[in-house]
């Protein structure tokens, strides 16, 4: 594989593997989580609960055992819409052909253990999509409005970041144009600022701290303090155990859900310049303390829970384009492929394509360009 094909597997696989290891401890403490386990997670485990059919807040969802959710859903829905637009997106994009990948044709869902399509599978966040654009016929730039601002868009926006690889100021206005069509606020913040970081770490000689700086840099308001606070916290730390109640205290002025993560208040999830999401600079957090090695990248969200699949995701996706794919442990990276039943080296193979062939074109329009830029000068 050329350097390029590895960073983007290493990216989709990485997003994939750590969003099924998170699942399992989505929505728990790390309290709660080391007595269920009876310790630290340190790989696939089982479901929260052994009755995952009927357990509530979780049935009917089969969370764990391998199981991807709907971040690595979604995120091969936007690898597929990029094959079929075959370029740059924007938000006409998601109306175009992201909602009817979401409403067109059933899928193996993991959770569900079934075929099905995957809009029955996401959240309500995500069934915004099909409602403003598919439903209600908005304007795709500002469907988003309205929706509840989370890390819905943010959780799927790695491809985005892989198109447009090395440059995560291109990566950071594209991400920011499309996810206008599910997001708004600081939920559109962070899903420009995570397709710009797995930019930048697509870059070869690309490190953590680069990768947190161009975040810093390009992240704003609530977005960009957040990150400098929990990464500044982070850099204190010289392993994840031991940080969590830490970077919950550095995150916290920051984040509208509560600390009883399923007990929310009436501001929760509120347009706010002030505010970020938690999954992003969490991610970044647990990137730094890792020093961008994968596992321990992954496991430190996992054992951290709440949001535990996207923050694993986020971090996996980032650490798989730093390292390649060979940064992924080969036994989760099988196990998660054979529980789930996917390809996972295929969308990163398929979003390396595209990537190629988008470079081409976008040099080709530089080029003219700058020799049409040079004639106005002489």
């Amino acid at each position: 594989m050329t350097p390029l094909q590895d960073k983007a597997v290493g990216v989709l696989v990485g997003a994939a593997v750590g969003d099924a290891l998170g699942g399992a401890t989505e929505g728990w403490t790390p309290e709660q989580i080391r007595e269920r386990y009876d310790g630290r997670v340190t790989g696939i485990v089982p479901p929260y609960f052994a009755d995952w059919r009927n357990a509530r807040p979780i049935a009917p969802y089969h969370k764990g055992d391998g199981h991807v959710t709907d971040d690595t859903l979604m995120t091969h829905a936007l690898v597929r819409v990029y094959e079929r637009a075959g370029g740059h997106l924007d938000a006409y994009s998601a109306a175009e052909h992201l909602v009817p990948e979401m409403m067109g044709e059933k899928r193996w869902i993991p959770e569900l253990e079934a075929e099905a399509l995957p809009l029955q599978r996401v959240f309500l966040a995500e069934k915004w999509l099909a409602l403003r654009l598919h439903y209600g016929h908005v304007d795709p730039r500002e469907a988003g409005v309205g929706n509840i601002v989370n890390c819905g868009a943010a959780m799927y926006m790695a491809p985005v970041g892989v198109v447009n690889a090395a440059d995560p100021d291109g990566a950071y206005a594209e991400a920011i144009d499309l996810a206008g069509a599910h997001q708004s606020s600081y939920g559109r913040e962070a899903a420009g600022v995570l397709a710009a970081a797995v930019a930048e770490a697509m870059r070869p000689g690309a490190t953590p701290d680069s990768v947190a700086a161009t975040a810093v840099r390009l992240a704003k308001d609530g977005t960009k303090a957040a990150i400098e606070a929990v990464c500044e916290r982070a850099r204190g730390f010289a392993h994840w155990e031991g940080s969590f109640e830490g970077l919950r205290d550095a995150v916290r002025p920051f984040d509208t859900v509560a600390d009883t993560y399923r007990d929310q208040g009436l501001g929760a999830r509120r347009p706010s310049r002030t505010h970020s999401i938690e999954e992003l600079p969490l991610a970044l957090a647990f990137l730094l303390i890792a020093e961008g090695g994968y596992r321990d990248t992954v496991l430190g969200a996992v054992n951290y829970g709440r949001d535990a699949d996207s923050i694993a995701s986020m971090g996996g996706a980032i650490a798989g384009a730093l390292g390649g794919a060979a940064a992924v442990p080969a036994d989760w990276r099988k196990d998660v492929a054979v529980a789930s039943r996917l390809d996972l080296d295929a969308p990163g193979l398929a979003i390396a394509a595209v990537a190629e062939r988008v470079h081409a074109a976008d040099l080709a329009r530089r080029r003219a360009h700058e020799q049409a830029f040079a004639e106005l000068l002489s």
